[in-house]
């Protein structure tokens, strides 16, 4: 309960007046914060369905919603509310409802994100658990791990059956993928002649989930493929791994270690720059190179390390630094069960691609391709999911312990807001 307290705070509203959210959320099995606003189109579709399954099962089951507004003003906020049998966070509350959409990286809604009652995740996709059982039978909708999804599940190929079990203690892949997408039928063929010629010898399987329409063109569509496939008919555990890994597109394909852990949700890029194998399995690296893109930029604070001119032993030390502050956060995560670190961490080193747009976007001096002109190393913060937000660090030496006493900073609301241009 108190992690219920300090995360939304001492008060929430109930229809009758302000409430104290120890006594208002006491005994509650699960509560879930519902993101939404009456401007929405899709909240206001989703809304009613909501406050019928409250109503109906799911209050009784133990379920407390408390409503998070983005709604424009406080009159709309009112009369939205005014359709809710549940809580809410007060409206005036603008900073904690800032603070709930950056904790739980909330970029559209409506969301629901389901809490047990220590204010720990349940789950971020809440809308789909109570669409799905709006009853609440499996209530409070604890999410499977992957190997409670794979437990029973019948695997396919090389003219054989086995189980979903079978697949742990090896790396593997799932490919989602059609017969009816365009670059599923271009990429198919070359993971397929990667997979036989390097692949396969490395240790990766792949198993084949299908978005095809119909068993007749799995089938024609899977003869042509060297490895496995989940049943088509087992069409629910289609959707959870769907759900589980994010797969919002195909093709997808979602690499998984030996212990059933997440190495990759970008299997595809991992793969095709690396057809080989020659860095299987393909474990990210704790910090990213601006030469190879942005990363989770967008997604959460990143510690940018800008050292373009530097002699490259002096970026090689600067970069041990970073990653062995990465790992730390790393850490923390796995043991939490988090989805992700806390921090993402980038070093630029060369004068080109995000870098260079880096530069411009936090008004540092742009530098040169053609002349460089020596600058000392230089620390920033980046918290785009924070409206824009970023962070000067400091210029000079770039060691464990100057990083380390820059995200305390940040973390104690020391440092100055500044606004990405």
């Amino acid at each position: 309960m108190s992690g219920l307290v300090e995360l939304l705070g001492n008060k929430l509203l109930a229809e009758s007046g302000e409430i104290s959210t120890t006594d208002a959320l006491s005994g509650k099995g699960a509560v879930a914060l519902y993101f939404s606003a009456h401007w929405c189109p899709p909240c206001r579709g989703f809304t009613p369905q909501l406050a019928g399954w409250y109503s109906s099962d799911l209050k009784a089951k133990g379920l407390e919603v408390v409503f998070v507004s983005s709604d424009r003003d406080d009159k709309s906020f009112q009369e939205y509310f005014k359709e809710m049998p549940w809580l809410a966070l007060p409206y005036s509350d603008r900073e904690k409802k800032d603070e709930l959409s950056k904790k739980f990286k909330v970029n559209g809604i409506p969301s629901l994100i389901i809490l047990d009652a220590d204010g720990k995740v349940i789950t971020k996709d809440g809308r789909q658990a109570v669409s799905e059982d709006p009853t609440g039978e499996e209530f409070p909708w604890k999410a499977k791990t992957l190997q409670e999804v794979m437990n029973g599940a019948k695997i396919i190929g090389d003219a054989q059956e086995t189980t979903g079990e079978s697949l742990f203690g090896k790396v593997f892949a799932f490919y989602f993928s059609a017969h009816w997408c365009p670059p599923c039928r271009g990429f198919t063929p070359q993971l397929a002649q990667w997979y036989t010629k390097d692949l396969k010898s490395k240790g990766l399987e792949v198993v084949f989930v299908s978005s095809d329409k119909d068993e007749e063109q799995f089938k024609d569509y899977f003869k042509d493929m060297p490895w496995l496939a989940l049943d088509f008919e087992d069409r629910k555990r289609k959707t959870q791994l769907s759900g589980m890994f994010g797969v919002r597109g195909i093709p997808a394909l979602v690499i998984v270690d030996k212990d059933g852990s997440v190495i990759t949700k970008e299997g595809r890029g991992a793969i095709s720059s690396d057809p080989e194998g020659v860095k299987f399995p393909w474990y990210p690296p704790a910090v990213g190179n601006a030469k190879d893109g942005p990363g989770n930029i967008n997604e959460m604070p990143t510690v940018v390390g800008f050292c373009e001119t530097s002699a490259a032993e002096d970026q090689v030390a600067i970069e041990e630094a970073m990653t062995s502050v990465a790992k730390q956060y790393i850490a923390k995560q796995k043991a939490s069960g988090e989805e992700s670190p806390e921090f993402n961490f980038i070093i630029a080193t060369e004068a080109a691609g995000v870098a260079e747009r880096l530069r411009k976007f936090l008004s540092l001096p742009a530098l040169s391709q053609e002349k460089q002109e020596a600058m000392p190393p230089k620390l920033m913060l980046v918290d785009i999911p924070s409206d824009g937000a970023f962070y000067d660090g400091p210029s000079g030496e770039i060691s464990t312990a100057v990083l380390e006493k820059f995200l305390l900073e940040y973390k104690a609301g020391s440092l100055e807001r500044k606004q990405l241009s």
